[in-house]
């Protein structure tokens, strides 16, 4: 395992998701998450993926394919996820708040489509369901979704939900915040 945000991100979806599982890559990017969930939900799952951006659609129907990966990939916000499955039929929803690796630095998440987002994906959660977020900030980012994210994982409700917030503590500069959320069975 690395150790850094997404290699805990993934160590976490790893001993989480199970074959046949639902999940949601609601930052699809360059679908190296969307591949991860592909592989851990097996023939028997569904994996669905967005993003606002066509570049990062095309980059992640490409990875799959060369793969051999099958997801449904959505050019969509995800803040719309719950359009596309039911509410409590969701294993799994993972989130890379920021900005898409080497796209266009001016596009970016927000704090109200990913508010929206979390509060979706929470209620698409089945009881026993998981939620990992990367949370990038800083720089072109700004620390405005960071702040709104964290404060809003705080007010959710403790006997329906666990939050794990971590920190970094000897890191320099500012990397991502791993934070891993379980609905209450």
């Amino acid at each position: 395992m690395q150790l850094n945000t997404l290699g805990l991100v993934h160590e976490f979806l790893r001993q989480t998701v199970r074959p046949g599982a639902v999940c949601i890559d609601a930052t699809a990017g360059k679908g190296r998450d969307t591949a991860l969930l592909c592989r851990l939900a097996g023939e028997t799952g569904r994996v669905l993926a967005f993003d606002i951006q066509q570049e990062a659609v095309e980059q992640t129907e490409a990875l799959l394919e060369r793969e051999g990966l099958q997801a449904e990939v959505h050019l969509d916000s995800h803040a719309n996820m719950a359009r596309y499955v039911q509410p409590e039929t969701v294993d799994c929803v993972v989130f890379n708040f920021g900005r898409l690796p080497g796209g266009d630095p001016k596009i970016m998440t927000r704090s109200e489509s990913s508010l929206a987002a979390i509060d979706a994906g929470l209620s698409l959660l089945r009881p026993g369901g998981v939620m990992a977020i990367a949370l990038y900030y800083g720089g072109e980012n700004g620390y405005e979704e960071r702040d709104a994210v964290l404060a809003h994982l705080e007010t959710l409700d403790q006997n329906r939900f666990t939050v794990l917030s971590c920190r970094w503590a000897n890191r320099r500069g500012e990397p991502p915040i791993p934070v891993l959320v379980w609905k209450e069975h």
